[in-house]
């Protein structure tokens, strides 16, 4: 892709990859996709690229069982404080 090194920051200071597909379109040249099954997140967003960490964590085999017990105690954790601060 020879246009992506050419586009400039938005207003949030990122390169938008859209901008330079586009780029690659308007000046004839090739431009494939791929289309997969399986779950995308949104790593450039701050929700996103936690989710995509903890679906990561929850698939792995070798990582399953350890990162689940952790998601549970902190789901219990903050059920907890939340009583606490309603109770109180």
């Amino acid at each position: 892709m020879q246009n992506l090194s050419k586009i400039k920051r938005d207003a949030v200071g990122e390169i938008q990859l859209t901008d330079a597909i586009s780029q690659e379109i308007d000046q004839s040249r090739d431009v494939y996709g791929y289309q997969f099954s399986g779950q995308r997140f949104d790593c450039g967003s701050k929700a996103g690229f936690p989710q995509a960490s903890v679906s990561f964590g929850l698939e792995r085999e070798d990582l399953h069982d350890e990162f689940s017990e952790f998601l549970t105690r902190l789901k219990v954790t903050q059920s907890t404080a939340r009583a606490l601060k309603l109770g109180a």
